[in-house]
């Protein structure tokens, strides 16, 4: 096999850049809990790093992308496992698709994948959710939900790959996978306890701010990585990615203004991810049109959804669902419509293709979405019965960071109380 070194290293820096999504991400939730439980919230999700990343290598990687057991498309073997084989090239990346990488970097890159997809749904389950349980469910999620869902979409050999579906970064395998495991972990957990008669504003919203700004950054190699190498269309997604969180940060700052009169910084760095998670799917496929239509369509239809979950009474505690759900789903149709074979892939209905793109982006959709739902209301069903999911009436009101850790993110020593007497 030639590799490439030029590509080589863009690839490895972009997974550098989305395994520092994770930390982001740890920020991003961790300013919009309640200072009680913000190291809980920091803890989960690095925890989940750990998780992963041993998981990846020995076990699911070679799920995800393995050869394939029987040739249905619906899982990979355990060929790789712990590596093992790690020089022959990935099964299906032949003729068009030849990578020019070694393998090795291949699964690198695919495992900051790995890790954050779970991580994001931490986010509906916040103040609420026990540790040992949670590690449990993390591993159990990984293998039974994550891997087959990477190998439809993301593997050559895949059953939604052979159909043609179009999802370059992630669009079904991270954000309709998570966002529905989100809203089923939800479910299955049930309502924090005063929610949503119960005030529970943000602690601090400059620290979600900050986690924001480090998952746009690390947005880049998401997106612009997944050409898996250092040309123009690496270049198309990454253009498209800013241009489509910006719209639906915009879109979103409308929203609220024509709402309810304010426009707020939250709502900024919400509708920045609306368009991020929404451009996922999309980036190597549309062109700058297609990319701001996405932006500005998902930070709108995002900004509404995340209110449908009072009308529904699902305790989404930060809007996994409505954000990550709703905008993959956003994302991934309209490819379908404004997807463009100037940039790559396959002609949308705009540009003069047939409605059969659209019709497998939906196929995706609900394959991913109701696959994951269910699977994740089985295992966290089965983990509650068994464990318990949920931490006890007094851990929750006393906060999970002392109850569950034995830590508090803020100390105030008796000098600086003193001072203020």
């Amino acid at each position: 096999m030639n590799f490439n070194s030029g590509d080589t290293a863009w690839v490895l820096i972009a997974g550098a850049l989305v395994i520092f999504m994770t930390p982001g991400l740890a920020f991003f939730y961790g300013g919009m809990v309640r200072s009680k439980n913000v190291l809980a919230m920091l803890m989960q999700n690095f925890v989940v790093m750990g998780i992963v990343s041993v998981l990846w290598v020995f076990v699911t990687y070679s799920l995800a992308f393995g050869v394939d057991l029987g040739g249905f498309g619906v899982i990979g073997t355990l060929h790789f496992f712990g590596l093992g084989h790690i020089t022959q090239a990935v099964p299906g990346y032949s003729g068009p698709l030849t990578q020019h990488i070694p393998p090795l970097v291949f699964v690198i890159f695919q495992m900051s994948f790995a890790i954050i997809t779970p991580a994001i749904i931490t986010g509906s389950s916040a103040d609420r959710l026990a540790f040992g349980p949670f590690v449990v469910f993390i591993i159990l999620w990984s293998i039974l939900v994550y891997a087959p869902v990477a190998h439809w979409v993301f593997s050559p050999n895949g059953w939604l790959f052979k159909l043609k579906v179009e999802d370059f970064a992630g669009g079904n395998v991270v954000e309709i996978n998570s966002g529905a495991a989100g809203v089923a972990l939800a479910i299955v957990i049930g309502k924090r306890r005063g929610w949503p008669h119960k005030p529970m504003a943000p602690h601090s919203v400059p620290l979600a701010l900050l986690g924001g700004g480090i998952l746009w950054f690390g947005w880049f190699g998401f997106n612009a990585g997944s050409a898996l190498a250092a040309n123009t269309l690496a270049a198309h997604a990454f253009i498209n990615t800013n241009t489509a969180g910006a719209c639906g940060m915009l879109s979103w700052l409308v929203f609220e203004r024509l709402r309810g009169g304010k426009s707020t910084t939250l709502g900024a760095v919400s509708g920045a991810v609306a368009g991020l998670v929404a451009i996922t799917p999309s980036c190597g496929f549309v062109d700058i049109y297609g990319a701001s239509a996405i932006g500005l369509i998902a930070g709108l239809v995002c900004a509404y959804a995340i209110t449908l979950k009072f009308k529904a009474g699902v305790d989404d505690a930060l809007d996994v669902g409505g954000v990550h759900l709703v905008g993959g789903i956003v994302g991934t149709l309209l490819i379908g419509v404004v997807g463009t074979s100037a940039v790559s892939g396959i002609n949308g209905i705009l540009y003069g293709g047939s409605a059969l793109l659209l019709l497998h982006q939906l196929i995706a959709v609900l394959a991913c979405g109701l696959y994951s739902f269910s699977m994740t209301w089985l295992i966290a069903k089965t983990i509650d019965k068994t464990m318990g999911l949920r931490i006890s009436q007094e851990q929750e009101n006393e906060g999970m960071d002392t109850s569950l850790h034995a830590e508090s993110a803020y100390e105030f020593g008796s000098s600086i109380l003193e001072a203020f007497k």
